[in-house]
């Protein structure tokens, strides 16, 4: 009798075990789809938020209504009341970005009282160190150095490109622009950066960007010009005629 009872304790305690394995499997199964579906809705949400910021909210012209996404989250040079805005979008590690910079640079000089510059990330997947490129001018940013980065990263580009450590030479860059270097260090990869960086990307792709540098003017992509005078012709046209007494 008293074997019997011993075997049904024991066979009682294997099924036991097993539910409880079952269970715990099951948990661990929910987790993973829920780890899942927030990726995904986090996925879906920088996309829309990059429609949203090229689109205005509800302009389904796409492009058309870019100088009306301008925001506080883009890095900005020149004249925000300025009739004329000049969007970029560009990958730091880009030898063709870093050509057009000494372009842009001197017509910001030229122009920057009638011109609104707007530079948004567009990291080519093949430039290993272009994301973290971005990240270190958006880190750069949070202390109200973007712009100075963003010269240091172009003037330097050969330097760093193909560097295994970018990082360290980024870091350089943000001592010699006197940064705070423990904030510095904290933001670089921080989700905020990347999921702005990400956002301009995404953008960037439903406006049609395939290339770097791509450039937008008053909201209309336009062929890239091949020297200052262009850009200047092309300033020109798009400024209005000064309204006649």
């Amino acid at each position: 009798m008293n074997n019997e009872l011993n075997t049904k304790e024991a066979y009682d305690a294997r099924k036991a075990e097993k539910e409880r394995a079952f269970a715990a499997e099951d948990r661990m199964r929910l987790g993973k789809r829920l780890g899942l579906w927030a990726i995904g809705f986090i996925g879906i949400a920088v996309v829309i938020f990059g429609l949203v910021k090229l689109g205005g909210g509800g302009d389904t012209g796409g492009t058309a209504s870019l100088i009306n996404a301008v925001s506080p989250q883009d890095f900005v040079q020149g004249n925000s009341a300025a009739p004329v805005t000049l969007i970029e979008y560009s990958d730091f590690q880009c030898p063709a970005c870093a050509s057009y910079y000494p372009f842009l640079k001197e017509l910001m000089k030229q122009d920057g009282d009638r011109i609104q510059f707007v530079y948004r990330h567009f990291p080519l997947p093949q430039h290993k160190n272009a994301k973290l490129a971005a990240q270190a001018a958006e880190a750069a940013g949070k202390q109200n150095k973007f712009w100075e980065m963003h010269d240091l990263l172009f003037e330097n580009q050969k330097d760093w490109a193909e560097s295994r450590s970018a990082d360290e030479l980024f870091a350089g860059y943000a001592s010699s622009l006197e940064l705070d270097l423990d904030q510095f260090s904290r933001d670089l990869d921080t989700s905020e950066i990347k999921a702005k960086i990400e956002a301009d990307y995404n953008g960037g792709v439903a406006a049609g960007v395939n290339s770097t540098p791509s450039f937008f003017l008053n909201g209309k992509k336009i062929e890239n010009p091949r020297s200052l005078d262009e850009f200047e012709q092309l300033i020109n046209k798009s400024t209005p005629a000064p309204a006649t007494p």
